[in-house]
């Protein structure tokens, strides 16, 4: 397969996990509003920030490789907002400490790790194309699929335990993945920027 061959079908790829992420994002977060779910309201953002991360990578997938390095370090930094987002509705839930209604953070919860599991699949043929860009997004659907599972152990451990904890202790365990995964991003990214450099 030569080069633009796979670079559009990456093209293709990335726009089909931007417009699955945006999608969810709003499900998850009506969700998250209704029930006041501290997790639910950590992944929807992070869904959000998944789309954002795509629909520049698609932009920048022509770009040379200093230039698509310093998009791979916009992307770390944005991996960091949905942290920032759950920790200021951490703080709301310490404040107020009503546990999520078990149901409704199952079912979103089930229905988030369907699209991030597609979204890992998607994109895993891919994660070393392009250097940080598709990693970003790798890692992105990779870390959601973890966070969907502690999800729904939190939602089962609040069914029989009526507690707020189970939710708000997920809830930054999302925060801390994104920070890694920030982490990650921002390691391949300046590799990238150091190996282009003459």
């Amino acid at each position: 397969m030569n080069a633009n061959k796979s670079t559009e079908n990456l093209r293709r790829a990335v726009r089909l996990v931007a417009l699955l992420n945006l999608a969810y994002f709003g499900i998850e977060f009506a969700v998250a509003r209704s029930i006041g779910s501290v997790s639910l309201f950590a992944d929807s953002i992070d869904f959000l920030e998944d789309a954002s991360i795509n629909f520049l990578i698609i932009l920048a997938l022509g770009w040379s490789a200093r230039h698509r390095a310093r998009v791979g370090m916009v992307l770390a930094g944005i991996l960091l907002i949905p942290g920032i987002a759950t920790l200021l509705t951490a703080w709301e839930k310490f404040n107020v400490p009503v546990p999520p209604a078990a149901l409704p953070l199952s079912l979103a919860a089930l229905g988030a790790l369907a699209v991030n599991l597609s979204c890992a699949f998607i994109l895993a043929r891919y994660r070393h194309h392009s250097g940080s860009l598709t990693k970003a997004a790798f890692l992105s659907a990779r870390n959601d699929a973890y966070a969907n599972v502690a999800i729904l152990i939190a939602a089962i451990i609040t069914a029989y335990t009526p507690s707020a904890w189970p939710d708000l202790i997920v809830g930054l365990g999302i925060a801390v993945l994104n920070a890694d995964a920030a982490r990650e991003v921002w390691e391949a990214a300046r590799k990238e920027r150091q190996t282009s450099e003459p």
